[in-house]
C-alpha cells in the first residue's frame, strides 16, 4: 500500500529546501555533505533522505523550484501594453522575485554543473525559456533585431546581466527600490537599442 504523506509535507519540504540553499550557497555543493546539510538544518539525516534521495536531487529541486517561480511570475505579467512596457514589467518581475532569493541564486550558479547531465539540462531548458521571454519581447519592441542575432543576444543578455547579478550588490536602504533598478535596466536597454536604430540598424 502507497505511503500516506504527512498534511504537513510540502511545509517541511519547503522549509528544509531553504535552509539547505543557504548551506549549500555558503558551503558550495562539492563540500556540503548530506550530513551537514541535515545538521544545518536540524533535521535527522533519516528525515532528509525521507524528502531526497541524495545531494543532487536535493540541489536540482532548489534550482528548479526558483527557476519555476521565475517562469511563473514572468507569465503573469500583463501583456496589454506596449513592447515597452511589457519590457519594464518584465525587468520588474524578475527582480521581484530575486528578493531573498540571494541563496538560492548562488546554488543555481555554483552547483548546476555538478549535477547529472539529465538534470543540468533540464535546469537549462528552464533556463533558455526564462531567457527566451526576454528575447522575443525585444524583438517586439524592435522587429529588425530578429535579422541580426548577432547583435539580439548581446542585448538580452546584458539586460539580463544587470538583473541577474544585481544581489552581489543591490541594496535597496541605499536610496534606490527594486522597482526602480529594474526600470533602470530597463531604460538603459531600451534607449541603448533606439540608438541603435539611428545606426547600425538602419545602415
Amino acid at each position: 500500500m502507497a505511503r500516506v504523506r504527512a498534511d504537513d509535507y510540502n511545509d517541511k519540504r519547503d522549509a528544509i529546501r531553504m535552509k539547505a540553499a543557504l548551506v549549500l550557497a555558503n558551503a558550495g555543493g562539492n563540500r556540503a555533505s548530506m550530513d551537514h546539510i541535515a545538521r544545518e538544518c536540524g533535521v535527522s539525516k533519516a528525515l532528509l533522505y525521507h524528502y531526497y534521495d541524495g545531494k543532487n536531487d536535493l540541489i536540482f529541486d532548489i534550482i528548479s523550484t526558483h527557476l519555476t517561480g521565475i517562469e511563473e511570475a514572468l507569465a503573469g505579467v500583463d501583456r496589454s501594453g506596449t513592447s515597452e512596457q511589457t519590457l519594464r514589467s518584465l525587468c520588474v518581475a524578475l527582480l521581484e522575485q530575486y528578493k531573498d532569493a540571494d541563496d538560492l541564486h548562488r546554488v543555481q550558479m555554483n552547483s548546476l554543473n555538478n549535477l547529472p547531465k539529465d538534470q543540468a539540462a533540464e535546469i537549462r531548458q528552464c533556463e533558455r525559456r526564462i531567457v527566451d521571454v526576454f528575447t522575443n519581447v525585444i524583438i517586439e519592441f524592435e522587429p529588425k533585431l530578429k535579422q541580426s542575432r548577432t547583435l539580439l543576444i548581446p542585448i538580452t543578455m546584458s539586460l539580463l546581466g544587470m538583473l541577474n547579478w544585481a544581489f552581489m550588490w543591490f541594496n535597496s536602504d541605499r536610496g534606490m527600490s527594486r522597482f526602480e533598478y529594474a526600470n533602470l535596466a530597463a531604460t538603459l536597454a531600451i534607449e541603448g537599442i533606439r540608438k541603435l536604430k539611428d545606426g547600425i540598424l538602419e545602415s
